[in-house]
Order: structure tokens, then C-alpha cells, then sequence
């Protein structure tokens, strides 16, 4: 049966000669899984092109109960990017994102709160024009309370440590070893109230932005079942060099 869908792309690999697998986070149905003709001619009704890390796209698709994989007839892009494809620093962020995703959102089913969040940081990022440095540690750290994973902020108190497993701050060194130290902690308990207006008013050197990024990834690690290696991170990490 024929279906319009609305989504975010996640990833698209290659299936055989004619044909790829796009992943996507739709609006209507949560994560599914779509046939794309290989071919990247843009005249197409469906091309691959359409398909890039964060893509927001529109598209009617066959749906066959039965099967995993459906195919997808007709294809568009409902918000053409004007900047993430072109600059650097986006594009990198949104190829880490769209990696991230695709391992967090495994079991991830229709979500309108998380679909809108999500399509509303990728528009965000698209469209402004400085000051992004810290968009996906802030992205992240919005992301877990989402997925019921967002730490609880009310026990911090100067000096205290994050526990990541217990996802909370204690003022006793935890005896498990899967701690932040109180320094980080403090930068932790910043990024959880920063939003994408306000971050550009705390600044962060390299070191702190990438520790803070393994900090993050860690505790998705710990959390999230078959949370594989980030392959994109030693390269965002590199970018922000």
C-alpha cells in the first residue's frame, strides 16, 4: 500500500548494484528502512542524492507488511539545506550526528516530541550563521532527557562527581570507577543548561569541547544496548582541532 512519509535521514548504505538501503527517522512510523535507486541523476523521482546525512525528505513509499525493506516511489526534499552540505564544521557535525542517531535510535518508534526536536535542530543548524561550535555537545545532552536517559541535575553541588552509571552527582567518589571528576562535572552540569541561543556564552577551549564530546559518548555507551564505536568522532573531534 502506498504511504507518504515525512523524515530525517540516518544513513543510506549501499544493497547491490541498483539499489541502496536508506535508514530514516520518519515522523510518522519512527525508524524504517527504504529501497533508493543507486543512481544519483536528480531528475529522477527518486534519487540518491536526496539521501545525505540529515536530509529532511518527503517521499511515498510501497509498504508491504511482511518485509523490512520497502520501496520508495517518488522522492523530495521538504527543507533544501542553504548551508550544512557547504560549510565544513556543519557538514561534519551532521555526518556525526547522523551516525549517532542511526546506533541510539535502534528500537526507536513513533515519537512526535523527539521527531520535532530533532528536525527542529537540524533546521537551527542550517540556518544560523555563527557561533555553532558547541551545537552537538548541546545537541546530545537534549537528546538523552528524549531517549529517558537525561541525568539527574537536582543533587549537584560544587565539587561533586558524575556518576555515569547511576547518571547522577554524588560529593562521594564512586567506588565503580565510571566517574567524572568534579572540574568536568562542572562543565557537565553547564552543557545541560545550555540551549542553542545561549551556548555561544560559555566558552570552551578544544581539549574541554572534545572532552566533554568523550564524557558524552561514554555515557551513551553505558546506557544504550550494542552502542557500537563512533567511527565520525575522531573526525569531528579533528575538525574542531
Amino acid at each position: 500500500m502506498l504511504q507518504k512519509f515525512t523524515g530525517v535521514v540516518l544513513c543510506t548504505f549501499r544493497y547491490n548494484d541498483t539499489k541502496n538501503i536508506a535508514h530514516i527517522y520518519t515522523e510518522q512510523n519512527g525508524r524504517m528502512s527504504f529501497l533508493v535507486p543507486a543512481s544519483r541523476l536528480k531528475k529522477q523521482a527518486v534519487s540518491s542524492v536526496l539521501f545525505q546525512p540529515l536530509s529532511l525528505v518527503e517521499f511515498d513509499s510501497d509498504i508491504k507488511p511482511q518485509s523490512s525493506l520497502h520501496p520508495i516511489k517518488e522522492s523530495r526534499l521538504w527543507h533544501p539545506f542553504a548551508s550544512i552540505p557547504y560549510d565544513p564544521f556543519k557538514s561534519s557535525i551532521a555526518l556525526f550526528l547522523s551516525e549517532f542517531l542511526f546506533k541510539a535510535l535502534k528500537e526507536e518508534g513513533r515519537n512526535e516530541a523527539l521527531y520535532a526536536y530533532i528536525v527542529n535542530s537540524i533546521v537551527w543548524l542550517d540556518t544560523c550563521d555563527k557561533s555553532f561550535s558547541n551545537f552537538h555537545l548541546v545537541f546530545l545532552m537534549r537528546l538523552s532527557r528524549f531517549l529517558g536517559l537525561f541525568p539527574n541535575v537536582y543533587d549537584y553541588v560544587k565539587g561533586a562527581y558524575f556518576d555515569l552509571i547511576n547518571a547522577c552527582f554524588t560529593t562521594e567518589q564512586p567506588l565503580h570507577g565510571m566517574y567524572v571528576h568534579p572540574e568536568e562535572a562542572a562543565r557537565i552540569v553547564n552543557l545541560m543548561r545550555m540551549r542553542y541561543e545561549t551556548m555561544h556564552l560559555f566558552s570552551m577551549s578544544r581539549n574541554e569541547r572534545n572532552r566533554c564530546l568523550d564524557i558524552i559518548n561514554e555515557y551513551y555507551n553505558l546506557h544504550l544496548p550494542d552502542f557500537s564505536e563512533m567511527k565520525s568522532l575522531a573526525v569531528l573531534k579533528e575538525l574542531f582541532s
